[in-house]
């Protein structure tokens, strides 16, 4: 879709003359309904870090710890536990429209206990839910602190929070959101701020490119397009 957005931009470009030759680009204004973004978030566990963990006050921390070492094979007492080194975290990323099985997203990972830094931490295998409850990715590596701490001689300084963390391309996508942005034949865009105005200029351009009576505006906030056959061969005829 993003050909046809792109060839239609120009032809709203043209549309709308050089006194408004600035104007935003149709993929600028406007979504593919269906195809969306999806949040996801998981529960985990970083270990590794310097004695700047959860420490017995954060309980949650120690249950991940044993039920993670349980899963591994390895049984401990409960009074062998020792955090500092641990801290459990929230991990959230989005998964875009079309990504495919194997794809890497990255992940943002920030502290729900008292743990001081994350720094220097690694993220343990976590599994990222949807709002349907089922896991569509899974999480893990070493983490990148953007913010930093020092303390000394009685003072301490601080720039932004070392909490928070990423893993650029940590998650592996595990299941496919499908995505289809061809309903019974037709494509809708959505504009990003409804106006009568550019709904009616998005309209014209696209029938421009394509013939009259290709696409018309619903309301304020969206254009119907119509796809003869497949997405595929839309686009196919709009690149002849």
């Amino acid at each position: 879709m993003k050909h046809f957005i792109a060839f239609a931009a120009a032809c709203l470009l043209l549309s709308l003359g050089p006194q408004n030759a600035h104007a935003g680009k149709v993929r600028d204004l406007c979504d593919v309904v269906g195809a969306r973004d999806n949040q996801l978030v998981g529960y985990g566990v970083v270990t590794g870090l310097n004695g700047t963990g959860d420490d017995v006050s954060a309980p949650f921390a120690a249950q991940s710890l044993r039920a993670l070492l349980r899963r591994l094979g390895v049984q401990i007492d409960q009074r062998q536990v020792r955090l500092r080194n641990v801290a459990a975290v929230i991990v959230t990323t989005n998964i875009p429209a079309f990504v495919r099985q194997g794809s890497k997203l990255d992940v943002t990972v920030t502290s729900i206990g008292n743990a001081r830094s994350l720094r220097g931490g690694v993220l343990v295998q976590t599994p990222l839910r949807g709002a349907d409850r089922r896991t569509y990715a899974v999480g893990q590596g070493a983490l990148i602190v953007g913010g930093f701490s020092a303390s000394g001689g009685g003072s301490s300084i601080q720039e932004n929070s070392t909490n928070t963390a990423r893993v650029p391309g940590g998650a592996l996508v595990e299941r496919e959101i499908k995505a289809d942005v061809t309903i019974k034949g037709k494509i809708t865009l959505s504009l990003r701020t409804p106006d009568f105005t550019t709904a009616d200029r998005v309209t014209q351009a696209i029938n421009k490119a394509l013939g009259q009576g290709s696409a018309k505006a619903l309301d304020a906030g969206a254009v119907e397009v119509k796809a003869s056959g497949s997405a595929v061969a839309l686009l196919a005829k709009v690149n002849d």
